[in-house]
C-alpha cells in the first residue's frame, strides 16, 4: 500500500491560469465569517478566474428542460444559488450530440442552437452575478434503455452489451462508437468554452459511459479498452485528450469519477491505492486539471488500512486540485433512490465545520454540497454568517420544483 504521508496545511493547488487580483463578489462576501468555516470562504484561482470561494454547487438533474432547452426558469434556478452565495456552480448532467447520451426525460442538452442558446443565457446570468459556472457534459452510457427521448428506438451503448429477454437493450460500442463519442465530448467543451463558460466536467462518475468502461463488471471487453486496468482506463484519457486539444490551456477540465454506481453501492473501480493511481495518473497526464471525487459519505476512509478518503488520496496520488462531495450538511444516511426520498433532512453544523477543518489540513481544495442548495439557495451564506439553524432543510418537494 501506498505509505505517502498526506500534505498538511492550508490547501493551495490550484488550476493553470493567470490569478486576477481580487476575487469576484458573491452574496457570500457581504458579512464577516465565522471562524469555523473560514477556510471554506478563501479564495481559489480556478483557470482564468479566482473564485470568491471553496464552495461549488454540486450537478444535480432536474428534468426541467423540455426538449433538452434550459428554460427561463433555469435561467433564475442558477442565478439564485450565485446570489446565495457559491462560488462555482456545475450544471446539471447535460447531454452531448450522440444519440445514445440521454437516458431520461427533459434533461438538458449541450447541442443544437436552441439548447446552447438556452446555456449562454445561463452563463451569461450567473456572470451578472459575479459567479462561475461549468457544464457537467454526459453520456449515460448502459443506463439508456429504448424508449427513451429523444429517439425511442435508440438502445444504450456501451463497452459491452446487454440483452434483456432477447432484446439487445445495450449495443457494445465499435471502434467508430469509440471515436463518435470522444468527439462528441471534444465538441460539447468546444461549444461550452464558446459560449463563455468558465471550464468543463467530464462525467465520468456513478455508471455513466466513462464509468462502465473503467468497472470491470460492465466492461466484458477483450480489445484495446478491456481487460487490464490500463486498458479500461483507456476511453477516458482518449476523451481527456480530445477535449483538452479542443479547448485553450487556461480553460480547466474537471473529472468527476466515483467509487459506486447508482446500481451497486459497494461498487469499486480500485480496490487499493495503487490501483486508483493506476486510473487517475494517466488521466492527469491527459489533460485533467481538477479531480471531483463523488462519494456517498466525504468523511469516510477509502480503504482498508488508512483513515484517509477517497479526496484525500486523490490529491496526494495526482497532485491535481480536488473537489469532495458527499452528504454535505445533511443529517441522514445516503440510501438507494435518497434524491426521490420524502424525507427531510437537518443541517448538521459540526458537518460543515468539519469539512473547514479537512480542508485546512489539505485533504481537499474545494468542497461540493448538493442537496440542501435545492430547498435552500442561501445556504451559503448562512453557514458563512453562523446562521445554519436557519436552514431550511431538504426534502421532497424541492425536486419538485425549481426553488428560486
Amino acid at each position: 500500500m501506498d505509505t505517502v504521508t498526506p500534505s498538511s496545511g492550508p490547501a493551495s493547488a490550484t488550476a493553470s491560469g493567470p490569478t486576477p487580483a481580487t476575487p469576484p463578489a458573491t452574496g457570500a462576501t457581504a458579512q464577516s465569517v465565522n471562524p469555523a468555516v473560514a477556510p471554506l470562504f478563501q479564495p481559489f484561482t480556478f483557470g482564468r478566474h479566482v473564485l470568491a470561494n471553496r464552495l461549488v454547487m454540486a450537478p444535480m438533474t432536474r428534468n426541467k428542460s423540455p426538449g433538452g432547452v434550459p428554460t427561463d426558469e433555469v435561467v433564475a434556478y442558477y442565478r439564485r444559488r450565485v446570489r446565495g452565495g457559491v462560488g462555482l456552480l456545475i450544471t446539471e448532467g447535460t447531454t452531448i450530440n450522440h444519440p445514445a447520451a440521454n437516458g431520461y426525460p427533459q434533461v438538458p442538452a449541450f447541442h443544437g442552437e436552441a439548447a446552447l442558446a438556452g446555456w449562454k443565457r445561463v452563463v451569461e446570468a450567473v456572470h451578472a452575478e459575479g459567479g462561475r459556472i461549468i457544464p457537467q457534459l454526459w453520456h449515460v452510457g448502459i443506463a439508456r434503455r429504448p424508449g427513451v427521448e429523444p429517439d425511442p428506438s435508440v438502445p444504450g451503448y456501451g463497452p459491452s452489451a446487454i440483452v434483456t429477454d432477447g432484446v439487445e437493450v445495450v449495443r457494445a460500442m465499435t471502434q467508430a462508437d469509440i471515436h463518435a463519442v470522444v468527439a462528441a465530448f471534444a465538441q460539447a467543451a468546444a461549444d461550452a468554452e464558446r459560449i463563455g463558460f468558465d471550464g468543463a466536467e467530464l462525467h465520468g462518475a456513478h455508471g455513466y459511459v466513462i464509468d462502465d468502461f473503467l468497472w470491470e463488471q460492465t466492461n466484458q471487453r477483450t480489445d484495446a479498452y478491456g481487460g487490464s486496468l490500463e486498458n479500461r482506463t483507456r476511453f477516458a484519457v482518449e476523451i481527456v485528450r480530445a477535449v483538452r486539444a479542443a479547448v485553450s490551456a487556461g480553460f480547466p477540465i474537471v473529472f468527476r469519477f466515483s467509487q459506486w454506481k447508482g446500481v451497486d453501492y459497494n461498487a469499486r473501480i480500485a480496490q487499493t491505492p495503487d490501483e486508483l493511481g493506476r486510473i487517475l495518473k494517466p488521466l492527469a497526464e491527459a489533460g485533467v486539471d481538477v479531480f471531483h471525487v463523488s462519494t456517498r459519505r466525504y468523511w469516510e476512509p477509502a480503504f482498508d488500512g488508512s483513515p484517509d478518503t477517497l479526496a484525500a488520496w486523490t490529491k496526494r496520488l495526482t497532485g491535481k486540485p480536488v473537489i469532495a462531495v458527499g452528504s454535505v450538511g445533511l443529517d441522514g444516511a445516503f440510501k438507494v433512490g435518497m434524491f426521490a426520498n420524502r424525507d427531510a433532512f437537518e443541517v448538521k453544523p459540526t458537518d460543515v465545520d468539519q469539512a473547514a477543518q479537512a480542508l485546512a489540513r489539505g485533504d481537499f481544495d474545494l468542497l461540493g454540497v448538493g442537496r440542501v442548495l435545492l430547498s435552500d439557495p442561501d445556504w451559503a451564506i448562512k453557514v458563512r454568517e453562523g446562521r445554519v439553524d436557519e436552514v431550511i432543510p431538504f426534502d421532497r418537494g424541492s425536486l419538485d420544483r425549481l426553488v428560486v
